[in-house]
């Protein structure tokens, strides 16, 4: 484990190919940083949800909008940020896909996968606007 906090910032472009590109990113990052094996599979589907949603939702398909992701490995947790260049949300608009007016929706349900996977979870507005979900998985000593 490093002492001092490492970075690494990927951009991609709004392909759907760049959801699964993103989720091997994420697992590769979990393992080189000492994650076991089902922490590293809880990361690389967090990531993967993420994306997802600024591919779908943030950037609406767009290709020529990007997706930024920045991995920080502080000490005792990584944490990811994953940005769009959309409009944003606020966290608390999305319907939990749990309640049963919401069971057949289509939301809800990333950010629910993200907030069980990860230890802190939280949406943000990024400094252009769009959102940027901020997510961490501590170590398990």
């Amino acid at each position: 484990m490093p002492s001092r906090p490492q970075r690494i910032e990927v951009v991609l472009e709004t392909l759907i190919e760049s959801i699964a590109l993103a989720e091997e990113v994420g697992v590769r990052v979990a393992a080189a940083a000492g994650f076991d094996e089902d922490d590293q599979y809880k990361i690389g589907l967090a990531v993967h949800e993420g994306v997802m949603n600024a591919f779908q939702y943030g950037n609406k398909q767009q290709r020529e909008r990007k997706i930024h992701i920045l991995f920080e490995l502080l000490g005792e947790k990584l944490v990811i940020h994953v940005t769009d260049q959309g409009t944003g949300f606020r966290l608390e608009e999305v319907p939990d896909p749990r309640a049963d007016e919401n069971v057949l929706c289509d939301s809800g349900r990333g950010v629910l996968l993200m907030k069980a996977f990860m230890d802190e979870f939280d949406v943000l507005v990024s400094a252009a606007g769009g959102a940027e979900v901020v997510m961490a998985k501590r170590h398990r000593r």
